[in-house]
C-alpha cells in the first residue's frame, strides 16, 4: 500500500519547483516567492496583467512558446498566452533586479528552466486572473446600470410637472381603493352567510 505524502513534503516538493541553485545561490522562479520584498506598486504591477505594450510582448512571443503557431490560436488563447509571456517577463526582471550579481549565461539558464516548469502555473493563474477581472467588470457594470436606473427615476420624480401630474394621480388611486374597501365591508355586513359565521363564532 502506498503511503499518501504529508501536508509538509508536498509543501517542500513544490516550493523545489520553485527554485533554481545557481552558483550556490537560491534563485526564486515563482515572482509571488518575492512579495515580502515588494512595495505595493511592485506588487500591483506584477499581479496586474496589460502593465507591459503589446509590441514588448508581441516581440517576446517566440522566446517562451517557440513551438506555437499564433495565427492558428483563437483570440482568448492568445490572450492567455500573451499575458503569460507577460509573467515571464516580469519575473526575469524581478529575478534581475534582486539578484543583480548573475551573468547573461545564468540568467539564460534561469529563463530556460522557467519556460518549462512555470508554463503551465503561469497560464493557470493568469486564467483564474482573467476571469476574476471579467466577474468585477461585469459586478461594477450592473452596479452602474442600477445606479443609473434610479438616479434617471429620481431626476424625474424630482421634475415639477411629474409632481403635478402624479399627485391627482396618487390620490385617486388612494380614494378608490379606500371606497372600494368600504363597499367590500358593507356588502359583507349585509351578507346573512357573514352573520351566520359571526353567530357560529360567538
Amino acid at each position: 500500500m502506498i503511503k499518501s505524502k504529508t501536508p509538509e513534503r508536498k509543501i517542500a516538493n513544490h516550493l523545489q519547483q520553485d527554485v533554481v541553485k545557481i552558483s550556490g545561490k537560491t534563485i526564486f522562479i515563482n515572482p509571488f516567492l518575492y512579495w515580502r520584498r515588494f512595495d505595493e506598486n511592485t506588487n500591483r504591477w506584477l499581479r496586474e496583467l496589460g502593465q507591459m505594450s503589446d509590441d514588448q510582448i508581441q516581440l517576446n512571443r517566440s522566446r517562451f512558446y517557440p513551438e506555437i503557431e499564433w495565427n492558428d490560436l483563437s483570440h482568448e488563447q492568445k490572450r492567455i498566452k500573451d499575458a503569460t509571456v507577460e509573467m515571464f517577463l516580469k519575473t526575469l526582471e524581478l529575478i534581475n533586479t534582486f539578484h543583480p550579481y548573475l551573468s547573461a549565461g545564468q540568467l539564460l539558464e534561469i529563463e530556460r528552466k522557467m519556460a518549462i516548469i512555470k508554463k503551465i502555473p503561469f497560464e493557470k493563474w493568469v486564467t483564474k486572473s482573467i476571469t476574476k477581472k471579467a466577474r468585477l467588470l461585469e459586478k461594477e457594470k450592473r452596479k452602474f446600470q442600477r445606479e443609473r436606473f434610479f438616479s434617471s427615476w429620481r431626476e424625474w420624480f424630482s421634475l415639477e410637472n411629474t409632481q403635478q401630474a402624479i399627485l391627482p394621480l396618487i390620490v385617486t388611486i388612494f380614494i378608490s381603493s379606500f371606497i372600494g374597501w368600504s363597499l367590500g365591508i358593507s356588502k359583507n355586513s349585509c351578507n346573512p352567510y357573514f352573520e351566520q359565521n359571526i353567530d357560529q363564532l360567538n
